[in-house]
């Protein structure tokens, strides 16, 4: 009998085609599923992967604290990580997040630390740093790690182009550390030129969990511009309208973020023909529910 671990349940998630969404026309639109991964979301992938290969290369040690800023779903998934390969995970968040992030972090085992919502990711991202200068435990920077962009170079873009037989023409990602979009970027287009990758980012007025339009000073160091096509913004309201058709219509049951992304892909249907469209589906609705998006 064959044993796994964990750690061998993340990726090689669904790729689920979208047929009775309004809009689609004669194009095929897919949802990937990455509320299937163990820890609920696609920061499993990039979670494991920055703590795995830190290891490897001997720079952190199984006991050693690791420290980072999250808004939820990368904390989700450090903890588990963490907990998986044996280090302590401390958690810098914005205090306004939903409780069942915060729980699902503490379950894992990790210690939480609040900054309030004023201060946000940017003033979490500060002092997690500052804790790092002062040896508090070691940051594995999320937003510069190339291991981040590196698991979904390795395994969440091979996945979508096995599944659609190389078919993919557009590829649409929310956008908040990049690690997504910047890692199946590099292998689409070097598998061919022509998949248009698509960001979405949060409109002016919009605050959407997992998606972010950083300050210039705050961008993420992995991100690089020429790797993205296209950004297309999308409110608050579109998303989680979006994210509930989903639910609704499709059986699909998501967060805003996947919402967002879902509505940016109905967008271009509206001006495609006959293309293959694959859309991030980021995490789970159930760690919403206390937030009110989800009527009861």
């Amino acid at each position: 009998m064959s044993t796994q671990t964990l750690a061998h349940t993340i990726g090689n998630t669904p790729l689920v085609q979208m047929t009775r969404l309004p809009g689609i026309g004669n194009n095929r639109l897919f949802a990937k599923l990455e509320g299937n991964n163990p820890a609920g979301s696609v920061k499993d992938r990039p979670a494991y992967s920055m703590i795995y290969r830190a290891q490897e290369r001997g720079q952190i040690k199984p006991g050693d604290t690791l420290i980072e800023a999250t808004s939820g779903n990368t904390g989700i998934a450090l903890a588990m990580a963490a907990a998986v390969l044996g280090y302590r995970m401390v958690l810098i968040m914005p205090a306004h997040m939903s409780a069942e992030r915060r729980a699902s972090m503490k379950a894992y085992g990790a210690e939480i630390i609040p900054v309030t919502q004023e201060q946000g990711m940017e003033g979490a991202r500060d002092l997690a740093q500052q804790m790092a200068r002062e040896g508090k435990g070691i940051v594995l920077d999320q937003f510069a790690n190339p291991d981040n962009w590196r698991a979904h170079y390795e395994g969440t873009g091979p996945e979508i182009w096995r599944d659609t037989g190389g078919s993919i023409t557009h590829f649409v990602s929310s956008m908040g550390t990049t690690g997504t979009i910047m890692g199946c970027s590099r292998f689409f287009k070097e598998q061919h030129p022509a998949p248009q990758i698509v960001g979405v980012q949060p409109d002016g007025e919009s605050s959407i969990p997992g998606i972010r339009k950083w300050p210039e000073a705050y961008l993420p160091k992995i991100f690089e511009r020429p790797r993205v096509d296209e950004v297309i913004e999308v409110s608050a309201a579109a998303a989680e309208a979006t994210m509930r058709d989903m639910a609704r219509i499709e059986g699909l049951f998501c967060g805003p973020s996947s919402g967002g992304a879902m509505w940016v892909a109905l967008q271009l249907c509206k001006r495609l023909e006959g293309a293959t469209i694959v859309s991030i589906a980021c995490d789970r609705g159930d760690r919403y529910i206390s937030t009110g998006v989800y009527p009861a």
